[in-house]
């Protein structure tokens, strides 16, 4: 009886160990051959959405960072819904690769930036005054390439 409860054992852990070498030489190929990657790239890209309506110089539209709701400085907080959006090269691959990896950055930046802002500060706010210091702080991180432009797609003060 013990010799054939052994023998089930060690029928489980052979196919285990099995298990996990398939795994490992199927996560092996997986990430390693270009088709793949190239798939790979395409669900990193689903963060870089469409083609501008800007002549082609200007590459693509840069969506990563989202829709974002921050509330406001006041007593009784209000919200702005903003959502940065800005153009970038897509053949830089390196810029691309910067620009995907510091959404988190860009995120705390904005939020910072108007989490000190009163409703009645931004309504009297200037537009491009905001445009202009948010684009200063995302280059100031930013090493390998540098943003032109921001637009907003969203900004909407809600008291």
């Amino acid at each position: 009886m013990i010799l054939r409860i052994q023998k089930i054992l060690l029928i489980c852990l052979f196919s285990l160990v099995i298990i996990i070498i398939f795994g490992t030489v199927y996560g092996f190929f997986l990430y390693f051959i270009p088709e793949v990657v190239n798939s790979n790239e395409r669900r990193s890209n689903d963060l870089i959405n469409h083609q501008s309506s800007r002549d082609n110089l200007q590459g693509q539209t840069f969506t990563g960072i989202g829709q974002l709701r921050i509330p406001t400085a006041d007593q009784q907080p209000g919200m702005l819904i903003i959502h940065v959006l800005f153009y970038y090269d897509p053949n830089d691959r390196v810029f691309t690769e910067e620009l995907i990896f510091r959404i988190r950055e860009f995120r705390d930046i904005i939020s910072i930036y108007f989490n000190s802002y009163t409703i009645e500060e931004l309504n009297l706010s200037n537009e491009e005054t905001i445009k202009k210091d948010l684009l200063e702080r995302f280059n100031s991180v930013l090493r390998l390439g540098k943003i032109d432009e921001l637009f907003f797609s969203d900004f909407m003060i809600i008291a």
